[in-house]
């Protein structure tokens, strides 16, 4: 018996099928993967955010992870917008392209299309992103075996805390087994997403290391801010007692005026009083702190979203509005690619090999944000290009304009032109007209409706031939020849132009040197053959 052929992933690591059908990284409350965490966020000062930095720097991020944790609960703008730029990119839609136009290509594609309709992918997805903020995160797969196929049943998110890097590269990811050591990764049991804000190492690349700073330095200013408030947002209290006061006199007096504020109220012999002197122009001595505390937070705006319109509007700032929007949907789209080629390099193919066995090509999976479609410039183009003669098929129109194609036995919708009840050819006469709506806008083209609608009803009347009628039909079969090199040449054109602007300007470069000679003397000839047999005809009757 031959074999099975081993499947390595994209580090080289065996994939080993005992190992897929276990939870390797769950938590455990007792051991070394513990839930629980420490909180180095209290107290901070630069000297131990910078010995926090340094150590994950060496490879230990333990503190640096739980930091990161830290400010994402304590800091309610920093949540806001990294929150706002997981969710754009967790909830954008997702599509499936076949390896190849082959019935087993396809079948593997729609697999994985059948797999994406679960509605727990969007969470899936946000979790997944996690490594945004600290730089890289690690989802565990837990397959699905139950009825001998493969299935991802569902993406497991796992601290970060219970990984390490490679001592030797900081690159390659290990794992903290039970007893603390760091083993690599089983094959096809992980998805490694690393989202960097900059070039480099993964501890040194997630927007978490620029979050600590402002943070830390948001937060000083709020304790100055709520110190400034408690000492000068009240009132002063000064107590006065008169000539005599004994020493218990003065301390029921003292311990009146300190707990006045609180309570709001206080018995005192009547030889003693207590006056409030208000602080002026607090309001105006405080502005500063709001000032520094919101310039902070535009600066994590612009770190996290690349912009801060979305999120600190200001009436009539320049460049507000839809040039930031742009700014963010590029980082979107920037977001959404990584994330991308993360699913296709450590769901996709494992799925595929898994279920399938390894192939030559393997689906591919894409995030993004539908394009909107022109449709007015769309139907304006078609209006234009189809009558000369360009052949469009109707399949790609159908996607294009968001429409679902029709089946054979289904009603099809048409819009046709109002007619008089004596009008002969009605049923060629439909058809036409819709055709000629459907490309020429719902109003239709009132000159080209009226010729159609004459032509239909002489083709309709089944008139008997005359002279007249066979002149035109040998002109009409003489000129065809012609016409249709012209249409050529035409075709050409637009074959070779990239937009309909080239296009147009191509036609008016081109139309002086059209020949169109032998069409002329065709023309001159029909004429004078009509002229002469007109007069025939007279000079007989």
């Amino acid at each position: 018996m031959a074999n099975k052929p081993v499947i390595y992933d994209h580090y080289g690591r065996p994939m080993r099928r005992a190992e897929l059908k276990q939870e390797v990284a769950a938590p455990t409350l007792g051991g070394v993967r513990s839930p629980i965490t420490s909180y180095p966020g209290d107290g901070l000062n630069p000297y131990r955010l910078a010995e926090i930095l340094r150590a994950a720097d060496r490879g230990d991020p333990i503190r640096y992870l739980e930091l990161a944790e830290t400010i994402e609960e304590r800091n309610p703008h920093y949540l806001g917008i990294l929150g706002t730029r997981r969710r754009s990119v967790s909830q954008l839609d997702i599509t499936v392209e076949a390896a190849t136009d082959s019935a087993q290509d396809e079948r593997i594609a729609e697999t994985i299309r059948n797999w994406l309709k679960r509605k727990e992918l969007a969470l899936e997805l946000f979790d997944i992103l996690d490594a945004i903020g600290k730089g890289y995160s690690f989802t565990e797969i837990i397959w699905e075996t139950s009825m001998g196929q493969w299935r991802p049943q569902k993406l497991e998110w796992r601290d970060p805390r219970w990984f390490r890097f490679d001592r030797t590269d900081l690159a390659t990811p290990m794992l903290l087994d039970d007893n603390g050591q760091e083993q690599p990764l089983p094959a096809f049991k992980f998805i490694d997403a690393r989202m960097k804000a900059k070039s480099g190492l993964a501890l040194r690349s997630g927007l978490a290391r620029i979050a600590t700073w402002n943070w830390m330095f948001k937060a000083f200013t709020e304790r100055d801010w709520a110190i400034f408030t408690q000492t000068y947002g009240q009132p002063l209290r000064v107590g006065k007692w008169g000539p005599g006061a004994s020493e218990a006199d003065k301390d029921t007096l003292f311990r009146a005026v300190s707990e006045i504020a609180g309570d709001c109220a206080a018995i005192i012999p009547d030889s003693m009083a207590i006056e409030f002197i208000e602080s002026g122009n607090v309001g105006s001595s405080t502005d500063h702190y709001e000032r520094r505390a919101d310039w902070l937070d535009k600066q994590m705006s612009k770190a996290v979203l690349g912009q801060t319109a979305t999120t600190d509007a200001e009436t009539g700032g320049l460049g507000s509005g839809k040039e930031h929007r742009e700014v963010q949907e590029d980082i979107e789209t920037a977001d959404a690619c990584a994330l991308s080629a993360i699913i296709n390099r450590d769901l996709v193919r494992p799925f595929v090999d898994l279920e399938y066995g390894p192939q030559q090509n393997y689906p591919v999976l894409s995030i993004a944000r539908p394009e909107p479609e022109d449709i007015a410039g769309l139907t304006d183009a078609l209006t234009k290009v189809v009558p000369l003669g360009l052949r469009v098929g109707t399949k790609g129109l159908y996607k294009r304009l968001g429409i679902e194609e029709p089946g054979e036995e289904e009603e099809i919708l048409s819009q046709t032109a109002e007619r008089a009840p004596d009008e002969t050819g009605a049923d060629g006469f439909k058809a036409d007209s819709a055709i000629l709506k459907r490309f020429s806008g719902a109003s239709g083209n009132p000159a080209a409706l009226e010729a159609l609608q004459a032509s239909t009803a002489l083709r309709a009347a089944n008139i008997a031939p005359t002279p007249d009628g066979d002149l035109s039909d040998r002109l009409a079969e003489e000129a065809a020849p012609l016409i249709q090199g012209m249409i050529e040449q035409l075709e050409a054109m637009m074959a070779a132009a990239g937009s309909l602007g080239e296009v147009r300007e191509m036609w008016l470069a081109a139309y002086p040197d059209l020949d169109a000679s032998a069409f002329a003397e065709l023309l001159a000839d029909a004429m004078i053959a009509a002229e002469a047999g007109g007069r025939a005809e007279v000079a007989d009757g």
